[in-house]
């Protein structure tokens, strides 16, 4: 059984490595403020493009997910994000790699992240994935998050999004469905899934 304690501590350990913490809270508070945006359930977030400086709210917010919600997003069971891992996910291009992220307006923490990665080989496509903190699912946050990417995609000349998910991940595979996905391949476990953007 994982330990949540020791989880979260190991995300303040890594964010005093990164920054310590009254600069990684100065910065924090120095980045885009972000779109507010309310929740089907009333609930206030601010959406914005993922920057460097987000590294600590996203090492926090990943100490937050359950085990099974980990496992979904990497497809393997992962008790923590690296150094290199965390620099990978913040200090992207906003071209190839984008990141749209929800901060919570009540507390400023973080609550959710979508993400494009453009296929090397295909310009026009790119994988995507979507994570909402625990407490924060079934609220519409994916969905938000979702089509704010989908908005940046398409400026930035992708045309088709791809996403691998498990099976039994009826969550996302909901979230899909609604963006108009269809089913390109499946195996035992996992399923592909392949999202048109419209113009």
């Amino acid at each position: 059984m994982i330990n949540l304690d020791g989880l979260r501590a190991l995300a303040r350990e890594r964010s005093r490595a990164l920054l310590p913490d009254a600069q990684c809270a100065q910065q924090a508070e120095q980045a885009s403020p972000g779109q507010p945006v309310a929740l089907r359930d009333g609930s206030q977030v601010l959406i914005r493009q993922v920057q460097p400086v987000d590294a600590c709210l996203l090492a926090e917010g990943f100490a937050r997910l359950s085990a099974r919600s980990r496992w979904l997003r990497f497809l393997t069971p992962k008790q923590d994000l690296s150094l290199a891992e965390l620099r990978y996910l913040t200090q992207i291009d906003h071209h190839d790699h984008e990141a749209i992220g929800a901060v919570n307006q009540a507390d400023g923490r973080g609550v959710g992240v979508a993400r494009y990665i453009r296929d090397a080989a295909d310009p026009e496509a790119a994988d995507v994935a979507v994570t909402v903190i625990d407490a924060w699912q079934r609220r519409g946050l994916g969905t938000e998050l979702l089509t704010w990417l989908c908005h940046r995609a398409r400026q930035e000349g992708i045309r088709r999004f791809t996403a691998l998910v498990v099976a039994d991940n009826t969550a996302t595979l909901g979230l899909l469905r609604r963006a108009g996905a269809r089913m390109v391949c499946r195996d035992s476990d996992t399923l592909e899934y392949e999202v048109v953007l419209g113009p």
